[in-house]
């Protein structure tokens, strides 16, 4: 179970289990004074519904994780998962559930053999493929057989993976991200099922089912469109939405205006990424690192990856 220390006097936990000595009737009186001063200043109430905290809990638990599991992540007692996982408490407080929307537990405290998702693994697997990998390539490094478990983790018929095979894929994954495959066939494959790239994908949220790919460092925006279209990548749904608020927005303008405006888009697209490119790689020529460079053009590390990846540095003739 999680860790937790004894009320000691002078918190209001100790009040809570009777005590009525001075610092611990101080210490309800400070935090009831905080509630009134909450509610007249229309801060709401400090107890919210249990429910999406919850179902949040249910979700980690079917993923494989234990109730002290989500315990350590969410800095709360293990009876406070178990009640929530059997939907014993209505509502809680504010802060709790906030910490428990927010737990994540990390793959480095389960043991091997537990099941969680394999969306990151998946999306490790098919990123790779897109830059030349092939799944017999992958799966070697992984220790595992590529028909049987890497190739039906990919088909979807695996929608779990032991914590030991998201371990493997994401060190693999580590390790080739940068290194360019010489697997025309598997990079034909991701092309044709729009599999993205390394570079599309955040380190910190690719695990993340919610996440989407950031094809081009600017999706989510016209320019971004324009990105997908100019350089015939897969398009992504934020981006073809953005795209047509653009022209729901310039439809006003008269024809030769219009027209004006979509080849001042376009053209912006186009030399953008390779500005930056070049900028970049001049910028670390001078000494400084991913972070620096991509700090003094304004821009995330990601996305100046994303743009050496694609605009790669001409031979000298």
């Amino acid at each position: 179970m999680t860790a937790r220390t004894a009320p000691q006097h002078g918190e209001r936990r100790c009040y809570l289990r009777g005590c009525r000595r001075t610092e611990c009737l101080n210490a309800h009186y400070r935090y009831m004074s905080r509630y009134r001063l909450d509610r007249q200043q229309g801060a709401g109430t400090r107890r919210i519904p249990a429910e999406p905290a919850a179902q949040h809990v249910q979700t980690l638990y079917e993923a494989g994780w234990t109730t002290g599991q989500i315990a350590v992540a969410a800095e709360c007692a293990d009876r406070t998962v178990a009640d929530l996982l059997h939907r014993k408490n209505k509502t809680i407080r504010k802060d709790l559930a906030a910490r428990i929307l927010n737990a994540r537990p990390t793959l480095a405290a389960l043991p091997g053999a537990t099941k969680v998702d394999a969306t990151g693994t998946i999306r490790r697997a098919q990123a790779l493929m897109a830059i030349g990998h092939s799944l017999t390539s992958i799966a070697n490094a992984m220790g595992v057989s590529h028909y049987t478990v890497l190739g039906n983790i990919l088909n979807g018929l695996r929608p779990t993976v032991t914590v030991a095979t998201a371990r493997s894929a994401a060190s693999v994954y580590r390790k080739l991200a940068e290194v360019p495959g010489t697997a025309q066939r598997a990079r034909n494959v991701a092309a044709e099922r729009g599999w993205p790239p390394p570079a599309a994908w955040d380190d910190e949220r690719i695990d993340d089912p919610t996440a989407t790919p950031d094809w081009t460092g600017h999706c989510g925006t016209d320019r971004g469109w324009w990105m997908h279209t100019n350089q015939h990548l897969p398009m992504c749904e934020p981006c073809a939405t953005a795209h047509e608020e653009w022209k729901a927005e310039h439809r006003a303008l008269p024809g030769s205006g219009y027209s004006a405006a979509l080849g001042r888009a376009r053209a912006a697209a186009s030399s953008r990424g390779v500005d930056i490119a070049h900028d970049g790689r001049e910028l670390m020529r001078l000494g400084c690192d991913y972070e620096q460079a991509a700090a003094r053009l304004g821009i995330t590390r990601q996305h100046l990856q994303q743009e050496l990846q694609r605009h790669p540095e001409k031979a000298a003739a």
